[in-house]
């Protein structure tokens, strides 16, 4: 996602109106665009001020009369507009032909009687009206939108331009760019549960292998980018499960992965995720992060077998050092 486009719609998340699946998108690009964030959080001190504000109360009949007069001048301005070109098509073509009486001449009778045969010819070949044309085929996609309505010169016939949303098929290796690049929106835009899981575990599983699991750049998301994503955005606690495992081997090399496990230790609603996360930071236990965050779950918690494993993480530091 560009910065453009997130600043068109910093107004949808300031008023809490952003679409759920492009919410994970513009979430990480913020984390990552310091402008944007700037941007965001002015955006929300101006809705939280106008909010406070008292809103005067407008008379109904003062509305209705607004209303009747914006629709007046939009009507007016319509047809102006329509005038204005009509009027610069025919002082265009007339300052034309003006400057060419020749030929001005010659246009005028070849019209005159360009027009007498065309209507005796259409008087005379009248087309017989047609049934619609309709175009269904399930294989080309269902209807996603209607781009134009165009009445047609027979009076009960009309022109309907559409798009359809035409299901593509792709087959690949894993390590092609492409398909990586698929996989990396199925974690975030999956239809369900299961194209989630399933794009989640094969991405999770290239990394533990070692392969490829990178941080994108500029507009591009990156393997170990829709990994952190899933784990913070995800509702299904199998995917941010399959997340974490993708993410281990950077828990000690990455900030950003090691600040959403302990996200994730301090506020995942699930106890598997938060038990995992616990198990995740071993290697970086001796961080003052690390242990700040396990202390308070130790005392915090909910759950009696996380508070507890939290303390015996914190025992076995105190015991090392």
């Amino acid at each position: 996602m560009k910065c453009d486009e997130v600043k068109d719609q910093l107004i949808l998340l300031a008023y809490d109106e952003i679409p759920e699946e492009d919410h994970a998108e513009l979430q990480l690009h913020l984390r990552n665009c310091s402008d944007c964030q700037a941007e965001a959080d002015a955006m929300a001190e101006l809705t939280a001020l106008l909010a406070e504000q008292s809103r005067p109360e407008v008379p109904a009949n003062l509305l209705a009369a607004s209303r009747l007069r914006l629709d007046e001048a939009l009507d007016e301005a319509s047809q102006s507009t329509w005038r204005m070109r009509l009027r610069n098509t025919l002082v265009g073509t007339w300052q034309h032909l003006y400057a060419a009486p020749a030929l001005a001449t010659l246009l005028v009778g070849v019209g005159f009687l360009s027009g007498n045969l065309l209507t005796r010819y259409q008087l005379a070949t009248t087309p017989i009206p047609q049934p619609a044309v309709v175009s269904m085929n399930d294989t080309e996609g269902a209807v996603s939108n209607i781009s134009g309505i165009l009445p047609l010169p027979d009076a009960d016939r009309v022109e309907v331009r559409y798009n359809r949303v035409v299901p593509m098929t792709m087959q690949g290796r894993l390590d092609d760019p492409q398909v990586r690049q698929l996989l990396t929106l199925a974690a975030q835009k999956g239809l369900n549960n299961d194209v989630r899981e399933t794009s989640v575990d094969l991405l999770a599983k290239e990394c533990v292998a070692g392969h490829r699991c990178e941080h994108g750049d500029g507009d591009r998301t990156g393997v170990r980018d829709a990994l952190l994503v899933s784990l913070r955005y995800d509702k299904s606690a199998t995917v941010r499960l399959r997340a974490l495992e993708g993410l281990q081997r950077f828990i000690g090399e990455d900030q950003r992965v090691r600040d959403a496990v302990l996200e994730s230790l301090m506020h995942d609603s699930n106890a598997d995720v938060r038990t995992r996360a616990i198990a995740m930071l071993e290697p970086v236990e001796g961080d003052t992060s690390v242990r700040q965050v396990l202390h308070t779950v130790s005392t915090q918690d909910d759950n009696p077998y996380i508070r507890n494993a939290s303390m015996q993480a914190l025992g076995n530091i105190d015991g090392i050092q």
